[in-house]
């Protein structure tokens, strides 16, 4: 009767010892699958985040900038020499038409890139003109010549003759000729800039700009990022007014 009693004790010990041992086991999945899930939880896109799939090149030493390189926020803008709304936005023509056109549309329309100049001034904003020629052969050429006035220092000065002097697409405004008298106009050395443009020097850069826009869903001009810390937190789609970009750069600097 003791033996019978004795081996029923040994047995119930030995089926707690095993209990507790598979409780143990499931205990070390569980966790180690926390663990696992935490982890690739962390690879996961962030489904709150509207621009987590959008990539961007990072600014580097072939982008034309203005303003300090280590400002809160980065404005990227893609854009066409040709394209009206670019010109719009510029600011620079107040009297052209598509501006009274826009302004009758939306009476309180401003042009936002002289407001972002205004911070880039401040030191809060760095500006990053890229190319998205895209209009036809007088949209590359005159991204490229732009390109070649900047070997010699002037490519803003360039950027903003281009803006002041469109005339249609593709009707010779922007023809090689034309390209080169500008070049003149603003006092570049006329040999190197020729030679610069005659030989397409910037043709694989335009197109490069142009494929990684693209890969960032660039689809028009102007088309703009917003960045905090190399992030992007606003877009900017077509011919915006300020009074609607101002709040996304206010937004994105606090």
């Amino acid at each position: 009767m003791e033996e019978n009693i004795e081996k029923k004790k040994n047995s119930n010990q030995n089926k707690s010892q095993a209990q507790i041992a598979g409780a143990i086991i499931i205990a070390g999945i569980v966790i180690a699958g926390a663990i696992l899930l935490k982890g690739n939880m962390g690879n996961l896109p962030n489904t709150n985040d509207p621009f987590a799939n959008i990539t961007i090149a990072e600014v580097n030493a072939s982008d034309r900038t203005l303003g300090d390189p280590k400002a809160k926020v980065t404005v990227i803008l893609y854009e066409d020499f040709q394209c009206p709304f670019c010109g719009a936005i510029s600011g620079l023509e107040p009297d052209m038409p598509l501006i009274q056109a826009l302004k009758q549309r939306d009476p309180s329309w401003t042009p936002f890139l002289p407001g972002v100049k205004e911070y880039v001034q401040k030191g809060t904003v760095q500006f990053v003109y890229r190319d998205w020629a895209f209009l036809g052969p007088e949209s590359v050429q005159s991204a490229e010549a732009a390109r070649c006035a900047g070997d010699q220092g002037k490519f803003w000065e360039y950027h903003d003759y281009l803006y002041t002097h469109q005339d249609g697409e593709n009707e010779e405004a922007f023809a090689d000729p034309k390209l080169k008298s500008f070049a003149q106009t603003l006092g570049l050395e006329t040999a190197t800039f020729n030679k610069c443009l005659d030989e397409n020097k910037y043709a694989q850069a335009v197109e490069d700009s142009k494929i990684e826009g693209s890969k960032a869903g660039v689809n028009g001009t102007p088309k703009g990022f917003i960045l905090r810390k190399g992030k992007i937190v606003a877009t900017i789609d077509g011919a915006e007014s300020w009074t609607t970009v101002k709040p996304k750069i206010d937004s994105a600097l606090k």
